[in-house]
């Protein structure tokens, strides 16, 4: 997609769907690569993180929303009873007609298929990402993990660390640390970005995977408990302190 119509079809979005605002321009990056990482929020997130951020972005979403097989099914379960609480008939029947809009869409929109349980799949995503990068652009991950509850302060689920592995990847092409931006996002119409990390090469792969994971995670929730107008230190469980 060109960026021409990227930026038409995310404003369009925003005065339809988000209208919100943004927060911490100031450490947005002057040039690429770089990858975005954010809480989901639901079907909300990744429509707030694409109409706020000022960059044209490539988003990781579900690979069943990329396929015209699955897409139905998937939209169905994840957002249309789920969310809009509709039982079959009707809401199967709306979930296929979404679904005729929504792949189309997703795929001029540039969006890297997530394969998550699948070890081929993920490494698919990984080179899909990882050609993204190559090019100087920005990816956009929301590494949470679905199968895991949520915090009830922020309906943020654990973060998954495959990302992460992107910094290696990139590094050992390169000799190039790449860097990682938090981003939270807040139902009540704010998106805040947060100051990058730097894949750090000295680490050993796996305590380095756990550095990035856990310190991306933190600092996500920290900016949505801000966000949120909550007194962090009291908020904060145990293994966030």
């Amino acid at each position: 997609m060109r960026d021409v119509f990227y930026q038409f079809l995310t404003g369009a979005l925003d005065l339809v769907l988000w209208g919100g605002e943004l927060a911490g321009e100031e450490n947005l990056p002057q040039r690429g690569p770089a990858v975005f990482v954010a809480n989901h929020l639901d079907a909300q997130g990744p429509i707030a993180a694409v109409c706020s951020i000022p960059i044209r972005l490539y988003p990781w979403i579900a690979g069943e929303m990329l396929d015209r097989e699955r897409a139905a099914a998937y939209l169905d379960m994840d957002f249309v009873e789920r969310q809009l609480h509709l039982k079959p008939p009707l809401g199967l029947g709306l979930a296929r007609t979404l679904s005729r809009i929504t792949v189309p869409l997703l795929r001029s929109l540039g969006c890297v298929p997530v394969h998550k349980g699948d070890y081929e799949g993920m490494q698919e995503t990984l080179e899909l990402s990882m050609d993204v990068l190559r090019q100087g652009h920005f990816l956009l991950g929301f590494p949470e993990d679905n199968l895991l509850p949520s915090d009830p302060l922020t309906k943020m689920r654990p973060f998954q660390r495959s990302f992460a592995r992107l910094g290696e990847s990139y590094y050992e092409e390169t000799g190039q640390r790449l860097a990682f931006y938090p981003v939270a996002i807040h139902a009540a119409g704010t998106v805040r970005v947060g100051r990058p990390v730097a894949f750090n090469p000295f680490n050993r792969p796996g305590f380095e995977r756990h550095r990035l994971k856990d310190l991306l995670e933190n600092t996500v929730r920290a900016m949505y408990l801000e966000l949120d107008g909550q007194d962090l230190q009291g908020a904060l469980t145990p293994q966030h302190k």
